[in-house]
């Protein structure tokens, strides 16, 4: 069984998306998000436009639209959902409804280049929009979203829902990426870094 962070000397250094071994809450719930967001990252990596839009069985789901669905999801979420501000383009002039079908259906047209930029971009977003909220405040503090008659939510409660897409489409993400070469495995190889 293999250690995360072993080394050929004896001693550990943990890979930089595994989570502490002992934080606080907010510690391990951040650290959740980045392994998520790096396990998505390393299964969706390297892939021409063919394996970007390999489909399996009837569903429409390929890696590339979820690349293209989560560039959304991250600054839906860091800018309008935290703070009330504009994600920007292309989400602001795309005609978006109340589904995702468009990020879905429009990936088949886009380049894997511009499908990995665009992901890549908003993550980094992300990151300096969550630190600057965090250092402003905490995750206990109110965000811009509003429940009608309900209240706001936490900066903590909308972490908490990000986890959770993470987590539902790295699954896709998986049985996508083995119906396309084989990869498989939990977690990325120690010294992985994007590719793409």
């Amino acid at each position: 069984m293999s250690v995360p962070g072993a080394t050929v000397s004896g001693m550990t250094e943990p890979v930089p998306w595994e989570p502490p071994l002992a934080g606080t809450e907010s510690e391990h719930l951040l650290a959740m998000l980045e392994r998520l967001r790096t396990t998505f990252r390393w299964k969706a990596d390297g892939l021409d436009a063919a394996g970007l839009n390999q489909r399996i069985g009837a569903s429409n789901l390929t890696i590339g639209g979820l690349l293209k669905h989560l560039a959304r999801v991250e600054d839906i979420t860091f800018a309008w959902k935290m703070r009330g501000q504009s994600p920007g383009e292309p989400w602001v002039s795309a005609p978006l409804e109340d589904t995702d079908d468009w990020e879905f259906t429009t990936a088949a047209d886009d380049s894997p280049e511009y499908l990995y930029g665009l992901y890549d971009a908003a993550v980094g977003r992300s990151r300096e929009r969550l630190a600057a909220i965090t250092a402003d405040g905490g995750l206990d503090q109110p965000a811009h979203w509003e429940w009608p008659g309900r209240g706001h939510f936490s900066v903590r409660r909308i972490v908490c829902d990000l986890v959770e897409e993470y987590g539902r489409h790295t699954g896709h993400a998986d049985l996508l990426r083995e119906a396309v070469d084989g990869r498989v495995g939990e977690d990325p190889p120690e010294d992985w870094r994007p590719e793409s």
